[in-house]
């Protein structure tokens, strides 16, 4: 198939890391894949670097007429069979550009985050009536979809985001490399959290607990994974400001951006997702594919993936001493983390194995292509 998949972001968060993630799957699955992105943004450089097909249009905002045109042109000269778009301000371009050239390709459109603007005016009717299928990648996201959009709920498919659980694999990393890195001993206890530095990701929860739990047990340590993403520095020198004023400067280890994940999880004894809310959570499904029991806010997407009680520990979202009780409760335990890790492990390759969610979505392009076949 001929596809093309859209993300005019200019951050990089989950939403643009999944959507070279789909186009990287297919390609090596041997589809023709175009990826449409902002120039110069960071979803524009893993692509080229990826060795990924990429079209670029700078637009920011709502109304180009201009590059709407441009783009139509574009989407007529390449016939693509099926358009599938990341982001819904792709579809202020997108829509028009296929409605003033008469093209007919099925168009989709992943939800990665909720939203809490109501987007059932006539305008917004004209753009999200075009859509064939609209994914939702948690059922809060799909909840949130039929709340604030004209989509009904039978155009509305959960389709979660995926990983790759052979990369993920607890058998071939090399988290003894990771302790050595940062000097963290046989019988300490490394709890972790990966995340992008901006508010609502649980920072402050994770390092209150970290906190309260070594007034108690001297064989803990804890780690940070992640950066701050364009225009959250600020918040990266709080948390870190915070982590100073806590006396955690010997306890915590913040590592910036890092590429080797499935090595920093195979270091990890407890892995924590303290987020306020989250549509979904890659980095839970990445630490539970390792088998890294993990403690996580009772929130949104986080519901979808970690089951509490048997892969996960949940606690009360923003509740520090909640989350500190339930860290206990792994930290006391080796035997629990043992259980939790292998049932995470048959979640993970179970749910969220990304080839088995690549051929699910490759099925519903197919459908879409053989109903547009039937009505010619």
């Amino acid at each position: 198939m001929k596809i093309l998949q859209s993300c005019l972001s200019k951050s990089w968060g989950g939403m643009e890391m999944y959507t070279v993630t789909t186009a990287n799957e297919l390609t090596e699955l041997g589809h023709n894949v175009t990826l449409l992105c902002y120039p110069d943004s960071k979803i524009y450089g893993k692509a080229t670097k990826a060795g990924l097909n990429v079209k670029t249009v700078k637009a920011e905002g709502y109304f180009h007429p201009f590059k709407i045109l441009k783009l139509g042109g574009f989407l007529k000269k390449e016939n693509f069979d099926v358009i599938h778009t990341h982001a819904s301000k792709d579809l202020w371009l997108i829509v028009p550009a296929l409605e003033i050239y008469g093209l007919k390709t099925p168009l989709f459109f992943t939800k990665h985050v909720g939203s809490f603007i109501r987007k059932k005016d006539l305008l917004h009717k004209f753009l999200y009536n075009r859509i064939n299928t609209a994914f939702a990648i948690s059922s809060i996201v799909k909840r949130n979809l039929v709340e604030t959009t004209p989509l009904t709920e039978d155009k509305i498919e959960i389709l979660y985001n995926g990983i790759d659980t052979e990369k993920l694999n607890p058998e071939n990393a090399g988290g003894k490399k990771i302790r050595e890195e940062f000097g963290i001993g046989e019988q300490e206890i490394l709890t972790g959290m990966i995340a992008r530095f901006t508010w609502g990701k649980g920072h402050e929860e994770f390092l209150e607990a970290a906190n309260n739990l070594i007034q108690k047990y001297s064989n803990l340590k804890f780690i940070i994974v992640g950066e701050a993403s364009r225009g959250e520095q600020n918040y990266e020198r709080k948390i870190k400001n915070l982590a100073d004023e806590l006396n955690l400067t010997d306890k915590v280890i913040f590592t910036g951006y890092r590429e080797d994940i499935p090595r920093l999880l195979a270091a990890m004894d407890i892995f924590v997702f303290p987020s306020h809310s989250e549509a979904f959570g890659i980095a839970l499904i990445e630490a539970m594919a390792m088998g890294v029991p993990s403690v996580c806010s009772d929130s949104n997407g986080i519901l979808d993936i970690a089951v509490d009680g048997e892969t996960s520990l949940l606690f009360k979202t923003k509740d520090a001493p909640d989350l500190s009780r339930k860290l206990e409760q792994l930290i006391r335990s080796p035997e629990l983390r043992k259980t939790f890790g292998k049932a995470a492990i048959k979640r993970a390759r179970e749910k969220f194995e990304i080839k088995k969610l690549i051929s699910n979505l490759i099925d519903f392009y197919k459908k879409s292509l053989n109903r547009r076949n039937v009505k010619k």
